[in-house]
């Protein structure tokens, strides 16, 4: 395998692995959105939590990495659940900019709560896999890089076998698409909408716990919510698929343009394609077109 074709392949892993990130990200927005109508701009700040949570448990109290992560999940969900029961359930109703603005200001109250209690110092923490690699046809690829590969497959997997398989998953996506109906057909909307975002708040913690490693434990890295957004906006707003499409799809075109395009792309593209997908197919991929006629 020539050199050139082995950098491809290489940044093709890469942008994989980062992008099943950004699509765990992308699913935990958009399972909020499709079950409350609300935007949540507070998701990256979970991934915050999630990341200093992890980086405590495994340096300061010497946990496995399996179990700082299991715990980690944990504690970021009952913090999802609870932000909706005593907070975002207050807003029932209101115009759909209250829930952005109230979802902003819960972002800035946990990011500087973090900020209080840890520091503002970025720090990092080692996984079983850093600094590991795999060859696969003379290519070297890092261990960590597959670990997030295959933690994304399952989570997705077992997204799917919830959503088609179980009562409570069937709850969900009966009170995403109609919430009298489900109610009048005896599902308890309110807990279910606390349980969606347990579940997107477990989604941000997987992600972050894993994110973490490749970058930094850091208060930026709720940055990547805007890069979760441009991938909703490329797999089509509103669309789980689509989320993960999205996230993949960004990933890699992320990675591509940090070695095939001038230096300084690699920060910008995702909004360069954000803003042509908006432009060109304003539904995205995947996404259902909501046209009116005037």
């Amino acid at each position: 395998m020539n050199a050139g074709l082995q950098v491809f392949v290489q940044l093709s892993v890469n942008g994989i692995a980062v992008g099943a990130i950004y699509a765990l990200v992308a699913l935990g927005i958009v399972l909020i959105y499709k079950a409350t109508e609300v935007l949540n701009f507070a998701h990256g700040d979970l991934l915050v939590v999630s990341a200093f949570s992890a980086w405590s448990l495994i340096t300061v109290a010497g946990l496995p990495f399996w179990a700082a992560m299991l715990i980690t999940v944990a504690i970021t969900s009952l913090l999802a659940f609870g932000l909706d029961a005593l907070v975002i359930r207050r807003i029932a109703g209101q115009p759909q900019f209250a829930g952005v603005m109230l979802t902003i200001a819960l972002a800035f109250m946990l990011r500087g709560l973090v900020s209080m209690v840890f520091g503002p110092e970025a720090r990092n923490y080692a996984t079983p896999w850093s600094g590991h690699n795999t060859t696969i046809a003379g290519i070297a690829i890092g261990n960590l890089q597959l670990m997030i590969l295959a933690v994304a497959l399952a989570v997705t997997a077992a997204f799917f076998v919830f959503f088609r398989s179980t009562r409570l998953g069937v709850a969900m996506q009966a009170a995403s698409q109609n919430q009298l109906a489900a109610y009048l057909n005896g599902i308890r909307v309110k807990r279910v909408n606390s349980l969606v975002w347990a579940l997107a708040g477990a989604t941000s913690a997987v992600a972050g716990v894993l994110l973490a490693p490749i970058t930094l434990v850091d208060l930026t890295l709720w940055f990547v919510t805007l890069k979760a957004l441009a991938a909703l906006v490329l797999g089509g707003f509103g669309s789980i698929p689509g989320a993960i499409l999205g996230g993949l799809l960004i990933g890699l075109i992320e990675q591509y343009a940090g070695v095939y395009m001038p230096d300084g792309s690699k920060d910008i593209i995702a909004y360069l394609v954000l803003i042509a997908v908006l432009i060109v197919r304003p539904r995205g991929l995947l996404g259902e077109a909501h046209g009116k006629r005037v």
